[in-house]
């Protein structure tokens, strides 16, 4: 069946967070200005999912309840056909969300004033994860290959931030955001080489792990051996995939029993038994149900990155677009402009009525970059681009044609 990727449903009032937080930036924006920021689709639900829950609600009474085995098994069975990994039940742990599940990793791999390392730019949440408990953020910057509009790791540095003995924890994002690397497997094995060796714990983030682009291959972390796997938590979620982040239902992987009990142990002492009833519904239907609305949401995202690809080559080249190799997060970078990241902000907001995530948010080389949301209709794209001509046209005239 061809599934709706036409429809937008304006959230405005609806406490979504996206479209509160244009309101506050602009609130004289459009009524038919759509947000690009915070990594929620702009797209309608799979049916199956919809009228999966409908049912569902009609024959459950909704009180507490522990993941079913039903669950459990589209969970390892998704993890198998989409990822080739045998993942046992007993190593599923769920979680609100992948954000708390880092908070929950810091305080039980790491003592406070312990280094947690970060390669960035990288997704904001992992420093305030590190600061709010009390470690101390390490920052390893990835090396921006501008000539090749790519992102590499600098090993180098890496290793000596690894060796460092007070440095106990590395947080992966894997694939990369908002750069939108999909790691190789020479990279995942030198990274777990590097951490297994200085007894560092490798938390990966791969909740962006189902929409990689074709060409590329993502290797979920404890695939790579039982020796990455024993030293390694892998947080996932249907969130991104299925467009299910307000569900609160993540599986944090971890086949390694003692890292479990440490990381169960921290999510007991915050007093949270159980995640959403409706959230483990809505996961085993997309985890069985809807591979194929998935399939036309990855040729969705290829169609949109492919029309910025040339909409910014064709009219102004000067910004250039990072290869997205996976995720649904477009990294472009502004600063052959010349503005400062103040004027920048305030010429896409108030001007364009353009709302992106601006770089500077993703911490240390950030600084001049968007990152756009393609998860959305084509349409909507086409009308965010010209918006940005536009305005680009009157600023750089010279430059921009």
């Amino acid at each position: 069946m061809k599934y709706d990727f036409e429809t937008v449903i304006n959230r405005t009032g609806t406490g979504a967070c996206k479209w509160e937080h244009m309101l506050a930036d602009n609130p004289q924006v459009g009524e038919d200005i759509i947000p690009l920021s915070v990594a929620d689709m702009e797209l309608v639900n799979a049916p199956e999912i919809q009228e999966g829950l409908k049912k569902y609600i009609d024959k459950s009474v909704l009180g507490y309840n522990n993941p079913s085995q039903d669950y459990l098994d589209a969970v390892c069975g998704f993890m198998k056909r989409r990822h080739d990994w045998d993942v046992k039940k007993e190593w599923i742990t769920q979680t609100p969300g992948v954000v708390s599940a880092m908070f929950f990793a810091v305080k039980a791999y790491t003592e406070p004033g312990d280094g947690v390392i970060i390669m960035t730019p990288v997704y904001y949440p992992f420093y305030g994860a590190i600061k709010a408990n009390g470690r101390t953020v390490v920052e390893t910057a990835l090396i921006d290959d501008a000539e090749n509009d790519n992102y590499e790791i600098d090993f180098d540095d890496f290793e000596q931030k690894a060796k460092k003995p007070t440095n106990k924890l590395l947080l992966l994002c894997s694939p990369h955001n908002p750069v939108g690397r999909v790691w190789s497997v020479e990279e995942l094995e030198r990274i777990g080489r590097i951490c297994i060796d200085n007894d560092v714990v490798i938390v990966s983030d791969e909740i962006h792990f189902d929409l990689i682009m074709p060409g590329y291959k993502h290797h979920v972390f404890a695939t790579l051996g039982e020796e990455y796997a024993q030293h390694s938590v892998i947080c996932t979620a249907p969130s991104k995939t299925f467009n299910l982040a307000g569900m609160q239902t993540s599986n944090i992987i971890i086949p390694n029993r003692e890292l479990q009990e440490k990381f169960v142990a921290q999510v007991d002492s915050c007093g949270m038994e159980l995640t959403n009833i409706l959230g483990y519904e809505a996961c085993r239907i997309a985890y069985t149900e809807c591979d194929e609305w998935l399939e036309q949401l990855i040729q969705l995202i290829v169609t949109n990155k492919e029309y910025i690809e040339h909409f910014v080559a064709e009219h102004f080249p000067v910004v250039k677009c990072r290869k997205m190799e996976g995720t649904y997060l477009q990294w472009l970078d502004f600063r052959g402009f010349g503005m400062d990241v103040k004027e920048l902000e305030q010429m896409m907001k108030q001007e364009a009525q353009l709302f992106f995530d601006d770089g500077y948010m993703f911490g240390n080389g950030g600084a001049g970059f968007e990152r756009i949301n393609l998860a959305c209709p084509t349409w909507v794209i086409e009308k965010a681009m010209g918006r940005l001509l536009d305005v680009l046209k009157k600023h750089f005239p010279e430059i921009v044609k």
